[in-house]
């Protein structure tokens, strides 16, 4: 909670910090890159600093939070950390790295807005900025500690076992330790992120959802490869990596699992909808469901491109006929083979589905897909503490 000094301060200041975040967090990145360039090497996504989707992702959570500060005080705002802190144990980040960031973060503040950073206001948004950055500390503590390892100690080297390629796109890559120890335990629908080095000597890291359930030897994770839709976008550096080099015997370094997309406990119906690679972590929770041979209500939505570009299709209905009371839906825009009860051609549409009271949604896919999938839930009714998400890349969902 603010002190009773600062609130008013960020209260009158939060327009004016807010409509410059944009240029805040730009200016922030530039200047933190500039004096630790091993930084963007290393640990940040290139790609996503070169598009600005990083700055935008980081002015969003910023706005949120000190937003949620000054209107809800006595809420805690940990629904827009949580994300994050997973985000961040599975990159490794530890409580010093948090020093580094709000030197340039407050830098930038000054600098851009000059001569309006009195004293007070800069007091008030260093308070904010501790605020966040404690909250993600304990967070991020907690996470390491559940996984039973020192801040930060979350990678350790894995061997390919096997590579199949799922689909036109998509290829998977079954994991296993080098001492042939199991795998450690994970929740369906948690990532792990896997760091490569690229030819230009620098390591590069992304985060994939296990596509599989928990209890396993191994594990595996399934990437699509990114490509440029336009000529001019960046291909994906890792995924293409990935796709032209990884193979069977070769070894990658790989985080622990992390990820805040988990299934409730108990026998509440389920809505699972997913959009292309975003059929990962539901494969997971079909896996554990069929596992642990659930009764609950299952209702499994997935749309993709075509037939050809849908990864896993067979497996996924494979899964879903296994579980007693579920039923799958699917969504192609372009249909290649002749249509059955439950393939439709064109946009998903949930409001199509029949769903059960008291149903639990999880989301997964390009944003567009989502927001459109969560606005339908909302509109039928679902509260939206009962509507969940995975995001693969920088969190764009509250910035908008």
């Amino acid at each position: 909670m603010l002190s009773t000094q600062s609130m008013p301060v960020v209260r009158a200041t939060l327009p004016a910090v807010g409509a410059s975040l944009g240029s805040i967090t730009e200016l922030f990145y530039r200047r933190m890159f500039e004096e630790r360039p091993e930084l963007l090497r290393s640990l940040f996504n290139r790609a996503n600093q070169a598009s600005g989707a990083q700055r935008e992702a980081l002015a969003g959570a910023v706005a949120a939070f000190a937003t949620t500060l000054v209107e809800r005080p006595g809420e805690r705002p940990d629904a827009v950390l949580g994300r994050i802190a997973h985000k961040h144990a599975s990159l490794g980040i530890t409580s010093d790295q948090y020093t580094l960031v709000g030197r340039h973060l407050m830098g930038a503040v000054g600098e851009v807005l000059g001569e309006a950073v009195t004293p007070e206001v800069a007091a008030a948004w260093d308070e904010v900025y501790w605020l966040m950055a404690n909250a993600l500390i304990a967070m991020e503590a907690r996470l390491y500690a559940g996984a039973g390892v020192e801040d930060g100690a979350v990678w350790r080297e894995m061997e390919i076992a096997d590579r199949v390629e799922e689909s036109l796109d998509a290829a998977s890559f079954e994991l296993r330790l080098p001492d042939g120890e199991p795998t450690e335990p994970f929740t369906p629908g948690q990532y792990v992120s896997v760091q490569v080095e690229l030819p230009d000597g620098a390591q590069q890291i992304r985060q994939y959802s296990l596509s599989t359930a928990p209890g396993r030897k191994t594990w595996r994770i399934t990437v699509k490869r990114e490509r440029s839709a336009d000529g001019r976008a960046p291909e994906g550096e890792v995924s293409s990596w990935l796709h032209a080099h990884a193979r069977p015997g070769d070894l990658l370094k790989v985080s622990l699992p992390f990820g805040d997309l988990v299934l409730p406990e108990g026998d509440s119906p389920l809505l699972l909808a997913s959009a292309g690679i975003g059929i990962t972590p539901m494969l997971s929770m079909l896996d554990h469901l069929v596992d642990t041979a659930a009764g609950r209500h299952v209702t499994v939505l997935h749309a993709d491109r075509s037939a050809a570009h849908h990864a896993h299709r067979l497996e996924m209905e494979e899964l879903v006929g296994r579980l007693p009371n579920a039923a799958l839906h699917l969504w192609y825009e372009t249909a290649e083979e002749p249509l059955t009860p439950h393939v439709r051609t064109g946009r998903a549409d949930v409001t199509r589905l029949a769903l059960r009271e008291g149903v639990s949604a999880f989301l997964c896919g390009p944003l567009p897909f989502m927001r459109a999938v969560r606005g339908d839930l909302l509109a039928q009714g679902l509260s939206p503490k009962d509507v969940h998400y995975e995001v693969f890349g920088p969190d764009l969902w509250l910035s908008k």
